[in-house]
């Protein structure tokens, strides 16, 4: 009893007292540490190649003539397709599209070489899933590439050999040729946009749903919230007491993902880390106090996780990565702009790949500041509301009808 009476309330006693309960409560530590890691560390190895490459298709040659498999070898050697089987009629290839075993069907027509020669225009026709978005687009590319080579090379051939110099047949065939630069990411790597993309969408459910747990149980009763009021020396220190533990966990998380993706995956770093690491602070926080306000609003706890486990986890399809943002709707629009991983994405991609103008890279920090700041206000309205109530039931006052409302 002496050793307590020398304790003095205040933030550090409620720092080091939320270090002790997540000591003894092995699953919440392991749900903010051990489980985002171990989905960096599946992701990262599903991803590491970076890119999908080779990807099987099949061909159904229907001329067998010198130009017909001369235009499946150029599809073969392209890096994004293997002519992986033939088939002898539509109705195969559409029956292993549909398994999965290949990834498109390529159907050269009967009289390719004679029609080509002739000067007339045969169709070479490719079939591929276009659910599968993603794999589609890239087989789609690759036969793209290699068909379209071919056939300017078989122009080309015809006019010198009908004594047109070589310049000039070129020039015919291109009158305005095309300049195509691949800004940012040329290689399409996964590692650089999908990757790096995951891991914070993960660790925002995370933070959201772990801030909302550890300040919604002692919270919710009022027996609780008395003893963290008393420990704290007041509500608010006592609440950055509660959040500062996690805000280390979930920033050595999140900088030892970013010594992955950059030390080992080699993921560009263009811009500026210093305002990467602001970003990150401000995302992290941003995501704390937003848990935090869910729990401050929502009674039990589990309301407040099971909320807060909505807003985030569809999260990702609203960020702007495998769909652009510009062409959502205005619902989708909005959701995305309301999540802190939105913002924390863009600061990212700027200063990873895309090597923004420090004048042009401020606007998603401002908006990652405002979250924190709006969010941070709106926590501190909800405590001094639960302290009016505290000390009007200490003086013996009914509520008033505000400070009754959950």
């Amino acid at each position: 009893m002496l050793v307590r009476s020398r304790i003095r309330p205040g933030f550090s006693l409620v720092f080091w007292r939320e270090i002790d309960w997540l000591r003894r409560r092995p699953l919440l530590l392991a749900f903010i540490t051990i489980v985002p890691m171990g989905l960096m560390a599946v992701l990262t190895l599903i991803f590491s190649a970076g890119l999908a490459t080779r990807l099987p298709i099949a061909v159904l040659d229907l001329d067998s003539s010198d130009l017909s498999r001369s235009i499946i070898r150029m599809v073969d050697a392209t890096p994004d397709t293997a002519v992986s089987v033939r088939v002898g009629e539509l109705a195969e290839g559409r029956g292993m599209i549909l398994s999965g075993k290949v990834h498109g069907l390529l159907m050269l027509p009967r009289n390719l070489e004679r029609d080509v020669f002739a000067g007339r225009r045969p169709e070479v026709v490719f079939f591929y899933n276009t659910q599968t978005l993603t794999i589609g687009n890239l087989t789609l590319r690759g036969v793209s590439a290699a068909v379209p080579t071919a056939a300017a090379g078989i122009r080309l051939s015809l006019r010198t050999a009908q004594g047109e110099p070589v310049d000039e047949a070129q020039a015919d065939l291109s009158p305005i040729p095309v300049q195509i630069h691949a800004l940012f990411n040329p290689t399409l790597n996964y590692v650089f946009f999908l990757l790096a993309a995951i891991l914070p969408s993960v660790l925002q459910i995370v933070m959201v749903t772990a801030s909302a747990y550890s300040v919604g149980i002692d919270v919710e009763t009022r027996h609780r919230l008395r003893i963290l009021r008393r420990l704290g020396g007041g509500l608010w220190p006592a609440i950055a007491g509660k959040v500062l533990p996690y805000t280390i966990v979930f920033l050595m998380v999140l900088d030892l993902s970013d010594s992955v993706l950059f030390g080992i995956l080699e993921l560009p770093l263009h811009g500026r880390g210093w305002l990467l690491d602001i970003a990150g602070l401000l995302f992290i926080l941003s995501c704390q106090f937003l848990g935090v306000l869910l729990a401050l609003l929502l009674k039990p706890t589990a309301s407040a996780i099971s909320i807060g486990t909505l807003l985030t986890s569809p999260a990702f399809g609203f960020m702007g990565i495998g769909f652009p943002r510009l062409g959502m709707n205005a619902f989708a629009y909005g959701f995305g702009a309301i999540l802190p991983g939105t913002w924390y994405l863009t600061a990212r991609i700027d200063q990873t790949i895309r090597g923004t103008p420090l004048d042009l890279s401020w606007k998603p920090i401002l908006v990652l500041l405002a979250f924190v700041v709006g969010l941070a206000g709106l926590v501190a309205l909800r405590l001094e509301v639960m302290r009016a109530h505290a000390a009007r039931e200490a003086a013996g006052a009914p509520p008033t009808l505000k400070e009754a409302l959950p």
